[in-house]
Parts: structure tokens; C-alpha cells; sequence
């Protein structure tokens, strides 16, 4: 006896795909770099740390680029002292930082210019000043612990806009005396 018999099998599969979408992302970034040369021009040491861009800073750019408030185009680069206790917060102001004390012990009369180059093109794009660093004449024995950028030129001055601050990287606080002179760098880079 002949028994046919007929299998017949479907299989089905089937795959999901999301669908793929652009994220916009921005960020701000900036690295401090200093150096501490003595009265013979002799470099003593250098530190290079990167930022805190604070929450006032960001808002500032925002208001400033995407809704046209008062522009300021001059920014200057301060000091702050050394303490276990030099820690920028994202809420630092300069009315109010409480986790670092401004170091004003240097001649110039005002803290110095941050003069910034014309930005690259390329993401990220990096302005920065260093064809001209600020330069701090430095004429008092002091610990410096680390820096700021702000929007006011007033050695210990309250008010500007604070963009970002940083503490010098390991060892962290450096001893100044009289005749030093320190030389800033910073680099601000956006990115997207």
C-alpha cells in the first residue's frame, strides 16, 4: 500500500527597524593653560586644566547669539587663590562663588585682556587667545589656584558675566612671589 503524504511548512519573519533622526547636540569646552616665568624669563612651571563652563556662561551665549541681547566682545581672564576649598560650581556667579576667592596680587590695573583669534571652521571650532596670552605681572608672595574667564576688566570685581572657571591641574595650588610673571591661555572649543 502507497501512502503519500505531503508536508508543506511557511516560515515568516520580520525585523524592525527604528527609524534613524539627526541629534543635535552643542557643546562648550575650554582648557586654561598657564605658565609662571621668573624675573630672568626663566620658566618655573605650567599647568593646564580644562573648564567649568558655568550655568550663567551658557545662558549668556544663548541670550547673546539666538535672541540678540547686548553683545559684549570683550572678555579678560582673572585668578583665583589657593584652599582645599577652589572648586567652581556650575552656579558660580561672580556676585556669588563661594568655593573660590579672586587673587588680585599682581600690577596690572585691571585683570587682562582675553583677546581671542578668529575661530576655525571645523567641529569643533576653537578660538583662542594664544597669539596674545594675558599676562599677569605678579608682585606679591601668593599661591594662585586656578582661573577664570569673565566680562568685567575690575581686579576683585563682583559683577560681568562669569563664563567658565578651572583649578590648575596636579599638583594643583602654585606658590608666586614678587617679579614673576604669569602668562594664560585659553581655548574654547564648541562643538556639535
Amino acid at each position: 500500500m502507497l501512502n503519500d503524504k505531503a508536508v508543506s511548512t511557511d516560515h515568516v519573519s520580520a525585523g524592525l527597524t527604528m527609524g534613524t533622526r539627526a541629534i543635535d547636540k552643542a557643546e562648550a569646552t575650554g582648557v586654561y593653560k598657564i605658565q609662571c616665568h621668573d624675573a630672568q624669563g626663566n620658566l618655573k612651571w605650567e599647568a593646564e586644566s580644562k573648564n567649568l563652563v558655568v550655568n550663567g556662561g551658557l545662558q549668556d551665549m544663548n541670550a547673546k547669539y539666538f535672541t540678540g541681547s547686548a553683545y559684549t566682545a570683550t572678555w579678560f581672564l582673572g585668578l583665583y587663590g589657593a584652599g582645599a576649598t577652589n572648586t567652581p560650581a556650575a552656579s558660580d556667579t561672580m556676585s556669588s562663588h563661594a568655593g573660590w576667592t579672586e587673587n588680585t596680587g599682581y600690577s596690572n590695573a585691571t585683570r587682562p585682556t582675553c583677546t581671542f583669534g578668529t575661530p576655525t571652521t571645523a567641529n569643533p571650532s576653537v578660538a583662542t587667545n594664544s597669539a596674545s596670552p594675558a599676562s599677569f605681572n605678579i608682585n606679591a608672595t601668593s599661591t594662585v589656584g586656578g582661573a577664570f574667564l569673565v566680562s568685567n576688566s575690575t581686579k576683585g570685581g563682583t559683577t560681568g558675566t562669569l563664563y567658565s572657571a578651572a583649578d590648575f591641574g596636579s599638583p594643583g595650588d602654585r606658590a608666586v612671589v614678587n617679579s614673576d610673571v604669569l602668562t594664560l591661555t585659553y581655548t574654547l572649543s564648541l562643538a556639535g
